[in-house]
């Protein structure tokens, strides 16, 4: 197999979740529902908040910010995969691939950031309830996204410009239906140990402390609601956080159990499919988890489709 540097790689293959003709019709028409009802069903939730001067508030502007990113983080992965499908074709070009893995690492961690500040900002709420206008003010929440963001902007291009210097194998082929850091690293066919130590150090950095983060928030919250004496207290403080909690368990749930699979099986098909959960399902199913489970954004939704269907 002739080997080149990474100027001389045009291309790379993406096998996709199957090579069985008879299933592609069946997931392009999957996949193409799941990606419209992932943007629409989180363009309505960031257009019920934009437009409802009652949600206007900390809570409801991190999850517009996690509405946004969940549409952003579908539209790195599937719409390329789609194309795919439809033409018949597995090619991604090496800049493709490379701009696919910058913004799924933007959008996949920017998830987990805004996740670690939205339980910050219960935590907040529940258990400074009388400092919590002067703690979670305006400016602190712009912030709060904008330090999220810049971190991880650099972080990600470090990543790319580590890949950069990498050389691969002319007509390379990667078992996933996008282009993921480690799936690309392993195809590599000079040294990847200074890129696998960074992705290392990032996963360290960027994965771990924001879930060490939403777990010393929650159990903050919990020895909080404990020492309450009223019930309905307790359900009603609790209840603001069932939706984060849901939300929380679905995407560190279902993206800790493909990499904790994949490194007990080590089929990279396998991987493959169980990624879907969180990188289509999980921002699929966030906007139901909020709209179903709050009265405020069900409410601000229903205003919204009123005044829409007034105006027609």
């Amino acid at each position: 197999m002739e080997v080149g540097n990474h100027t001389g790689v045009s291309q790379f293959l993406l096998l996709g979740l199957s090579e069985d003709p008879k299933l592609q019709p069946l997931l392009f028409g999957l996949f193409l529902f799941m990606y419209l009802v992932t943007v629409l069903g989180n363009l309505f939730i960031i257009l019920a908040i934009s437009s409802d001067s009652h949600l206007h508030t900390p809570m409801y502007f991190f999850l517009s910010n996690l509405s946004f990113v969940d549409i952003c983080f579908v539209s790195t992965i599937v719409p390329k995969m789609l194309v795919n499908i439809q033409a018949q074709r597995k090619d991604i070009s090496y800049k493709g691939c490379l701009t696919q893995v910058y913004f799924f690492m933007i959008f996949s961690v920017m998830d987990s950031f805004l996740l670690t500040v939205m339980a910050y900002d219960r935590f907040v709420a529940i258990c400074h309830p009388l400092h919590y206008n002067i703690i979670m003010n305006p400016r602190l929440c712009g912030l709060l996204v904008l330090i999220s963001w810049f971190i991880i902007f650099w972080v990600s291009l470090l990543h790319i410009l580590l890949m950069r210097q990498l050389t691969f194998c002319i007509g390379t082929e990667i078992p996933h239906f996008f282009c993921e850091l480690a799936q690309v690293l392993k195809l590599a066919c000079s040294d990847t140990l200074i890129n696998n130590v960074a992705m290392y150090v990032a996963t360290a950095l960027l994965g771990v402390f924001p879930l060490s983060g939403i777990l010393f928030s929650y159990s903050q919250i919990v020895s909080s609601l404990m020492k309450m004496s009223s019930a309905g207290g307790k359900y009603k403080a609790f209840s603001t956080c069932g939706s984060h909690l849901s939300t929380v368990s679905l995407f560190y749930g279902t993206s800790l159990g493909v990499y904790l699979s994949s490194a007990v099986t080590h089929s990279s098909h396998r991987s493959s499919i169980a990624s879907v959960m969180y990188t289509v399902i999980t921002p699929m199913l966030n906007p139901f988890i909020y709209s179903l489970r709050n009265k405020d954004v069900k409410g601000a939704l229903g205003r919204l489709i009123s005044r829409a269907a007034s105006s027609l």
